[in-house]
């Protein structure tokens, strides 16, 4: 275990060394002399030359100075699950990238401080669930295998394992990027504090991806924002106010009780506000009380961010009263048995900055199902809505929920970088889209995708040497298509990859079949659609699909998409549903054990094995040969008696 302990600290060390020009960590601390020239240190944070540190072991006096300089070519703000995606497609695609979050968890509203379910493009009118794949699916299933006790602060280490393990990424914890340093109209560098060990970081890189949610990097650079409500007339929303407001959506307390088997009585804090039941609307509902209420909510008319330590305290308030009620009133006798078993101490936070793009996604896009030939994401929550004042209007219903989806819409990449600042991309709540819009993509599912999707952007521009609206210009095609390659979905957009060699093949057949045609492998879309498959089901297992050309082709990379059953929700849930619906599992439709040959000159050589498959991608690497067929062994799944196959690729390099 050391051993691969110290290889990943030499390996961190070597990211630094490449890319930190002179990085300082908080355990090597320079002393300076008490004379230093204090005007040298005006414009820096933790401004140390009132400092009277005497180091006993030298008996000298002294300054710390804790300041770091990295370069990247891809600096990250936020780790929340959109930040998360965009960071490790960054790394993936070939850039240094680093992953900036201020927090000592990773997850975002997610993590083991706030809870907030993983949902996505969850369509409620109808039974498909159209999961999210790509790399948010990846993190699904990496917590389904290492923590399927689904505790939440394991969870928090199992993002933490996922991420790290990334080659070409480094992450920084407990690091807020408070200022964009400017060269132009371009962020240069973006200013750290790390609280924790009180050391500036200054990031320089060539692009920024603000995922942070209230956007301050962005803010600090200038870039164009929002916030509030449009109102009708502006973008031609049904459902937004007559005339334009500042409500935006508030964050939430959410808490958790469990039951003991005996009577446990609650006596409520001293900052404890009232429940107004008498007033309340009826669908503030009491029933889920042992995953507790979303609908303990502060919103603003103003300064959202400004405001909420104020709204938490208030929050902290409104949450106990609530309990309170349900335990003392007398009108709750279900809870007599349980206590609080947790309550949340960081509200999870909905709304607040919304950054100006190329577009402005609105309502009626989602609503008409828009196409936009830009489509990099795509979402299906419904337009869910909060009130204005969250609890303190407790006679409106805690959400509107407007308008249910029928199927999915899509998000087009000119909502992902900023009109204004060349160098800068957006994802998750912060992307240039209306209040009404937000109300539906905000969802953190939703928000992975556009991760995902900017994070394979950033690179290309890293390897291209452009910019974000280049590739709107030039490169769409190429960064649609790499998103397919790498398992997201776009709605109405089949892969039509030229280097794939699966769509020369003279033959593709299975040795057993029962259902679907292993000719839809190449077929373009790698899931089933509501009124078509696209899938090879073999007739049991083992089982064996083989791939002929008529002649030899140059070949070093065999790529397979497997089934994870996205009809079927993989998040975490508090209440550990598992259903037709829901899985607390591993799903068994995954394949679990394969290997993979080619035939060159005759023979068959086995290039790739796996015998316990975390993926619904799975990807074999070797050195190229010349082969006339691929022949693939599946062995086994996590449970299902068949394997089905939704797209082979195949490529020389």
């Amino acid at each position: 275990m050391k051993k691969v302990d110290d290889y990943k600290e030499m390996k961190r060390r070597d990211f630094f060394k490449k890319t930190g020009k002179g990085a300082v960590a908080a355990t090597m601390i320079p002393m300076a002399g008490s004379a230093m020239d204090k005007q040298s240190l005006g414009d820096e944070l933790g401004d140390r030359t009132s400092d009277q540190w005497k180091q006993v072991a030298t008996g000298e006096m002294g300054t710390p100075i804790r300041k770091s300089n990295i370069d990247v070519d891809v600096a990250v703000i936020g780790g929340g699950l959109a930040g998360m995606c965009a960071a490790i497609s960054s790394a993936r695609g070939g850039a240094k990238t680093i992953l900036v979050q201020d927090r000592p968890v990773l997850g975002g509203n997610s993590s083991s401080e706030i809870r907030v379910l993983v949902l996505g493009a969850m369509s409620m009118k109808k039974e498909r669930v159209d999961r999210e794949t790509g790399i948010i699916e990846e993190i699904l299933l990496h917590n389904k295998f290492f923590n399927p006790q689904e505790s939440w602060s394991v969870r928090d280490h199992v993002l933490y394992d996922f991420i790290t393990a990334e080659p070409n990424l480094d992450v920084v914890l407990n690091t807020q990027a408070i200022e964009a340093k400017m060269d132009g109209e371009k962020i240069k560098t973006a200013r750290c504090w790390q609280s924790t060990t009180e050391t500036e970081i200054m990031i320089n890189a060539s692009l920024f991806i603000d995922c942070s949610g209230d956007g301050l990097l962005a803010a600090t650079s200038g870039a164009l924002y929002r916030t509030g409500r449009e109102g009708k007339e502006e973008f031609g929303e049904k459902y937004a106010p007559d005339e334009p407001d500042g409500w935006q959506m508030g964050a939430t307390i959410l808490l958790a009780s469990k039951d003991h088997g005996k009577p446990m009585p609650f006596e409520a804090p001293h900052f404890t506000i009232p429940f107004d039941v008498e007033n309340a609307h009826p669908k503030r509902k009491l029933k889920h009380f042992q995953e507790g209420f979303w609908w303990a909510e502060v919103g603003s008319e103003k300064d959202i961010i400004g405001e909420f330590e104020e709204n938490r305290k208030k929050l902290m308030g409104y949450a106990y009263g609530i309990w309170d009620y349900m335990k003392n009133s007398g009108e709750c006798p279900e809870t007599e048995n349980y206590a609080l078993d947790w309550v949340c101490s960081l509200p999870g936070r909905r709304e607040s900055r919304r950054f100006i793009g190329d577009y402005i996604l609105k309502e009626p896009d989602l609503l008409n199902y828009k196409h936009f030939d830009d489509a990099v994401a795509f979402g299906g929550w419904s337009l869910d809505e909060h009130n204005p004042g969250g609890i303190e209007n407790i006679t409106e219903p805690p959400s509107y929920f407007h308008q249910k989806f029928e199927k999915i819409y899509e998000i087009p990449f000119r909502s992902l970088y900023s009109r204004n600042v060349p160098n800068l991309f957006f994802a998750g709540r912060n992307i240039s889209q209306t209040h009404i819009a937000l109300s539906s993509s905000r969802v953190m599912g939703t928000c992975a995708l556009m991760g995902q999707a900017v994070g394979t952007a950033a690179a290309m521009c890293v390897n291209k040497k452009v910019l974000p609206r280049t590739v709107t210009e030039k490169y769409m095609n190429e960064l649609q298509e790499q998103l397919l390659r790498d398992d997201a979905h776009i709605p109405n957009r089949p892969a039509n990859d030229e280097k794939d060699l699966a769509k020369k093949a003279s033959a593709i057949f299975g040795n057993s079949t029962v259902s679907g045609d292993a000719n839809l492998l190449i077929d373009g879309v790698s899931r089933d659609e509501i009124d078509k498959i696209h899938h090879w089901e073999s007739d049991g297992l083992p089982a064996k699909l083989q791939l002929e050309w008529d002649k030899p082709i140059s070949i070093s990379k065999i790529e397979i998409k497997c089934d994870t059953n996205v009809n079927r929700n993989i998040m975490m849930r508090k209440d550990q549903q598992d259903n037709d619906k829901f899985s607390r599992y591993v799903p068994i439709e995954l394949l679990k054990s394969m290997n993979a040959e080619v035939r060159v000159k005759g023979k068959w050589v086995q290039v790739g094995e796996i015998d316990k498959n975390k993926k619904r991608l799975i990807k074999f690497n070797f050195e190229q040969m010349k082969a006339s067929a691929i022949r693939l062994n599946l062995k086994e799944t996590y449970g299902h008696k068949n394997v089905k196959l939704f797209e082979v690729r195949c490529y020389k390099s």
